[in-house]
C-alpha cells in the first residue's frame, strides 16, 4: 500500500482491495477485449538449435509463507558450454482478492529471477509469463544444487487468490562451428541463503566475505534493490520537518544504492522507481503493468578496476546498502568473475578512484502554510526540490597471461525530484478536505568504460534515462466521500554504443514507457463504490546496429486491452 499519507489513505487503499471488482472474462493475453496481464515486452530471441529444458518446478501452490524448495540437476543431454540459457516462468492466481506479492527464484543462494505478482478481481484469474537471460550465469548451472521459490502469500476468508507457478530453465546448444558465448567463470551470491535482506536504513548492509580466484581479469555485481513498505513511494517522500503537514513518509525522496569493497567505495546502483501491481490505485495496472513489474532489471556494477584486488588471495568485503532507506529495501546481488585462463595468479594495481563514500543531495524546501498549516486544519502548499548529481572515475590494471589490462569507469549520474503539494486540511478529518500532490522525477545517468589491451582501445557507452511522473489528488467531498484522481508515466530508456579504436563496432537503443489514469469513488466508509476513465498504454521499441528492431504498444480501457499495433517505425 502507498505510504503513511493519513490513516485513512491506507484504509482506503485497503478497502479497495477487499471491494474492487473488474470486468468478467479472463481470455488469454494479446487479445482485444481481455482483461488478462499483458505487456508489450519482447521475447528473448531464441536460438535455432533444439533446447534441453529443465523443469525447476511445476503448478507450484502458493499459499503461505513456506519457502518452496527443488533439485536443479544439469541436463545431461546438453553438457556445456550452450548457446543461450533462459529461464521461462508461467504464473496465473484464481479469482478472489489478493495483494500483489513479491516473488523471487533462488539456485543455491543465487538470485535467478526478482518481480512481483499481478493482482485477481472476482471475475478475472489473470495469467503471465516472464523469461530472462541467464547465460552469463552459464557456470551456476554445471552441478546438482537445491534451488528455493519464495512467494510469500496469504489466503484465508478475506485473501483468497491462490498464486499457481511453473519455471524450467531452457539449455540451447551450440550450433555447428559455432563459438561459445563468454559467459562468467564463477557467479558468487552475496547473501548466504536464498532470500533477500532488508535493508532498512542507510547503516543496514547486504555484505559477503568472498575469497576470490587469484586470476580475476573482469568483475561486475548484478544489484537488486526493491523498495518495500514505508520506502515503497519513496520517490513522493518529503524531508522529516515536512511529514507531518505533507502528510508523507520521510527520509527526502531520493535513494541510491552504494557498492563497497572492504568499506572503499567502489560503485553506486541507481534505484528505478518500480510500483506494484497495486500501488495507488489497483485499477492503473489492470491489464498493463508499470514497467518492469512482473520482471525486475538488475543493475549491473562494473568492478573490474578492482580486479587486481580481489585477486590478491585474501578474504574481501563486499557489500550494498541503500542510502536513506527507510523501511526498507528488499536486496540482493549476485558476482559475476571472468578469469584469466592462461594465469594463476594475476598482478596489477587500483590506480584512482575518486568516489565519495555517500552522496550529498540537495533538498530544497519551499512551502507555505496558512491558519496553522494542513495539519491544524489550513493549507500548506508549494514545492520540495530534491537534486543529487554523481561524478566519478574508476581506474585499475591486471597484469595477465596475454598482456596488461587497463580498465576505466567513468560514470555520470543526475537525480531530480520536484514535488508540487496543494493541501487543504486533513483527510477524513475536515470537509472538503484536499490532498494534492505532483511528483516529477528523472535519474540520468552516463557510463562510459574505456579499456586498453595490446595496442587496442574499446569504450563502452551506456546511457539511461528512468522519468517518473505521478499526478495524485484526494478530494473529501462534504457528505464524507473521497475521490481519487492518479495519473503516471514511467519509462526507461537506455542507449548503448561500443567502438574499437574510434570505430563504432555496435549501437542499440530500448525504450519502455508505460502511461495510465483513474479515478476511484470512494464512500465515508472507505468502500470503492465504482471508477470512472481508467486507460494506460504501453510503448516498447528497440532497435540495434544489426538490423534488429521490435516495435509494439497496447492501450487500454476499463481493464480490457483496446489496440494493438506491432512493427512501427521498422523496416519490414
Amino acid at each position: 500500500m502507498f505510504n503513511s499519507r493519513t490513516i485513512c489513505f491506507s484504509n482506503v487503499l485497503l478497502a479497495l482491495f477487499v471491494t474492487l471488482i473488474l470486468l468478467a472474462g479472463n481470455t488469454m493475453a494479446q487479445q482485444v477485449g481481455s482483461p488478462n496481464t499483458t505487456t508489450a515486452d519482447p521475447p528473448i530471441m531464441h536460438p535455432n538449435t533444439t533446447p534441453c529444458i529443465v523443469q525447476l518446478f511445476q503448478n507450484d501452490v502458493f499459499q503461505n509463507f513456506n519457502n518452496h524448495t527443488f533439485q536443479f540437476t544439469p541436463p545431461a543431454n546438453c553438457p556445456g558450454p550452450w548457446a543461450k540459457v533462459i529461464l521461462q516462468g508461467r504464473f496465473f492466481v484464481t479469482k478472489g482478492i489478493q495483494f500483489d506479492r513479491t516473488a523471487n527464484i533462488w539456485i543455491g543462494g543465487t538470485n535467478i529471477y526478482f518481480g512481483t505478482t499481478a493482482e485477481p478481481s472476482p471475475s478475472v484469474s489473470p495469467q503471465w509469463h516472464f523469461e530472462r537471460d541467464l547465460t552469463d550465469y552459464s557456470s551456476l548451472f554445471v552441478t546438482p544444487q537445491t534451488g528455493t521459490a519464495i512467494l510469500g502469500n496469504i489466503v484465508d476468508s478475506t485473501y483468497t487468490g491462490v498464486i499457481h507457478g511453473s519455471v524450467d530453465v531452457e539449455f540451447y546448444p551450440l550450433a555447428p562451428s559455432q563459438a561459445a558465448p563468454t559467459t562468467a567463470d564463477m557467479v558468487l551470491p552475496l547473501s548466504s541463503t536464498p532470500g533477500t535482506v532488508a535493508l532498512t536504513s542507510t547503516a543496514s548492509v547486504l555484505e559477503q566475505s568472498l575469497t576470490l580466484p587469484t586470476n580475476v581479469e573482469r568483475a561486475f555485481l548484478d544489484v537488486y534493490a526493491q523498495s518495500q513498505i514505508g520506502d515503497e513511494f519513496w520517490y513522493s517522500c518529503v524531508p522529516n520537518d515536512a511529514t507531518s503537514a505533507l502528510e508523507s513518509c520521510g527520509g527526502t525522496a531520493f535513494r541510491e544504492a552504494e557498492v563497497t569493497i572492504d568499506g572503499t567505495p567502489a560503485g553506486v546502483a541507481p534505484v528505478y522507481p518500480w510500483i506494484f501491481t497495486g500501488g495507488f490505485d489497483p485499477f492503473l495496472w489492470s491489464p498493463i503493468p508499470g514497467v518492469q513489474t512482473l520482471n525486475f532489471v538488475p543493475y549491473r556494477v562494473n568492478l573490474t578496476p578492482f580486479a587486481s584486488l580481489l585477486s590478491n588471495g585474501a578474504p574481501h568485503q563486499v557489500a550494498v546498502s541503500v542510502f536513506n532507506a527507510n523501511n526498507y529495501f528488499s536486496a540482493t546481488a549476485s558476482l559475476l568473475l571472468y578469469l584469466d585462463h592462461g594465469s594463476t595468479q594475476i598482478t596489477g594495481a587500483m590506480v584512482s578512484n575518486n568516489l565519495t563514500a555517500a552522496p550529498s543531495p540537495t533538498v530544497g524546501e519551499h512551502l507555505k502554510s496558512k491558519s496553522g498549516g494542513s495539519e491544524n486544519g489550513g493549507t500548506t502548499s508549494g514545492t520540495i526540490n530534491t537534486t543529487s548529481p554523481r561524478l566519478f572515475a574508476i581506474t585499475g590494471y591486471v597484469d595477465t597471461s596475454h598482456g596488461r589490462v587497463e580498465t576505466e569507469v567513468n560514470q555520470a549520474i543526475n537525480f531530480s525530484n520536484v514535488q508540487k503539494f496543494n493541501i487543504v486540511g486533513l483527510l477524513g478529518v475536515n470537509p472538503n478536505a484536499i490532498d494534492q500532490q505532483d511528483i516529477s522525477q528523472t535519474t540520468s545517468i552516463s557510463s562510459k568504460v574505456t579499456e586498453r589491451s595490446g595496442g587496442n582501445t574499446f569504450i563502452n557507452w551506456k546511457k539511461l534515462s528512468w522519468p517518473l511522473t505521478v499526478t495524485i489528488s484526494f478530494v473529501n467531498n462534504a457528505d464524507g466521500s473521497f475521490t481519487q484522481v492518479t495519473g503516471i508515466q514511467q519509462a526507461y530508456n537506455r542507449t548503448d554504443t561500443r567502438t574499437h579504436n574510434g570505430v563504432s563496432t555496435f549501437s542499440s537503443t530500448l525504450s519502455n514507457a508505460v502511461s495510465t489514469q483513474d479515478t476511484l469513488f470512494i464512500s465515508s466508509g472507505f468502500s470503492i463504490t465504482g471508477n470512472q476513465g481508467q486507460a494506460s498504454s504501453q510503448q516498447y521499441s528497440y532497435s540495434d546496429s544489426t538490423g534488429l528492431c521490435y516495435s509494439k504498444s497496447l492501450q487500454a480501457a476499463n481493464g480490457v486491452l483496446t489496440a494493438i499495433s506491432t512493427g512501427k517505425g521498422c523496416r519490414h
